[in-house]
């Protein structure tokens, strides 16, 4: 197994039918940019899938879950009981990101990177027992170097496993108690940002609650001395299992040639350290949705992300992402089915 895969090259763009794209958009029955972002996602998609008319039939989303030793500081209004319990509902499809999943007739696979009960063993599930959750990282590093390596090649094998299935679009998802609090650590690191500005209610803490998680942060960062350009180190450091996978899954798309539909807070961080390791896979990405965490906003704004919906959402789990699904495809079905001013015999603009 070759440990720096993530540095191996991306998959290039194909501009030519990015360009061809463009020329149809502009001949389509409609005033030219009249469909806002939604022309320019096609544009994207077009480059991505290599033709003039992109689609997405196909679609593929993976569940990353792990538990946080930080949850010790009493940084989530939830035990973290519930990371194993959700499982559970997901392969019996309860939870959000499955209903969605089964409305989209999308591929759901759920991955178990390490929760805090080794024993779990669930149908349905991918237990990987990478450990029985991350350390606490308010007092040490949150993983080893084995279980970082770990973590991105698990999330590189979910996406060789989409790509055999003949998935256009990766959506990856997290679960895990406290992974607010490590998405905020490790984006505190990567945008030099201190952790007040970023920190928020995660599944629903109240002022002091968020307080206190800032106060971690700041504690955990002092701890380990971490700096912008060391990305895997702030990881292992303060991270957890899921972004990593999340992480690894990203660049794996990007390398394998399949588009990446980020959703919220914790994807947008992990897509954040995918570019801070290899700034072409940003090409590969798009982005859902603008949720509630007061550190999403900042973290957009540094991957230069244009999010397709603002809805106030704050569930995690991939389900942003598989709300903007349809929306992607409606932006595919316009792209190539709307007439030219030609076919429909309507007079365009004068040159």
């Amino acid at each position: 197994m070759n440990p720096a895969w993530w540095r191996d090259a991306c998959q290039p763009i194909d501009h030519a039918a990015m360009d061809q794209a463009r020329a149809r958009q502009q001949q389509l029955t409609k005033p030219a940019g009249s469909l806002g972002q939604l022309e320019g996602v096609a544009v994207q998609l077009a480059g991505l899938q290599g033709r003039e008319r992109p689609t997405l039939e196909q679609i593929a989303i993976t569940l990353f879950a792990g538990d946080h030793g930080v949850v010790e500081e009493g940084v989530s209004a939830y035990p973290q009981a519930v990371t194993g319990q959700m499982l559970r509902n997901f392969v019996n499809g309860g939870a959000a990101i499955s209903v969605l999943a089964r409305q989209l007739q999308a591929r759901l696979e759920v991955l178990d990177l390490g929760t805090v009960d080794p024993a779990l063993a669930l149908a349905g599930v991918r237990h990987l027992h990478l450990g029985a959750g991350t350390a606490n990282f308010a007092r040490q590093a949150a993983m080893t170097g084995a279980q970082l390596q770990g973590a991105l090649q698990a999330g590189r094998d979910s996406v060789t496993r989409a790509a055999a299935t003949g998935a256009q679009l990766f959506i990856g998802g997290e679960m895990g108690i406290g992974n607010t609090t490590a998405a905020a650590a490790v984006a505190c690191v990567l945008l030099a940002c201190p952790a007040g500005e970023l920190s928020g209610p995660g599944t629903g803490l109240d002022s002091a609650g968020v307080q206190h998680k800032a106060a971690v942060i700041e504690r955990a960062l002092a701890l380990h001395t971490l700096r912008a350009d060391e990305p895997l180190r702030a990881l292992a450091c303060v991270g957890g299992f899921e972004i990593a996978a999340l992480t690894g899954a990203y660049l794996a798309c990007a390398q394998q040639g399949i588009a990446v539909l980020v959703d919220g807070f914790i994807c947008s961080v992990a897509a954040l350290l995918a570019v801070r390791l290899s700034p072409q896979s940003r090409a590969w990405m798009l982005f859902a949705h603008q949720g509630a965490e007061p550190g999403h906003q900042a973290v957009l704004a540094a991957l230069h992300a244009e999010p397709l919906l603002a809805l106030g959402l704050r569930l995690g789990e991939g389900s942003g992402a598989a709300l903007a699904v349809p929306l992607l495809r409606l932006a595919c079905d316009l792209h190539g089915q709307m007439a030219t001013f030609a076919e429909a015999a309507v007079a365009d603009r004068p040159a």
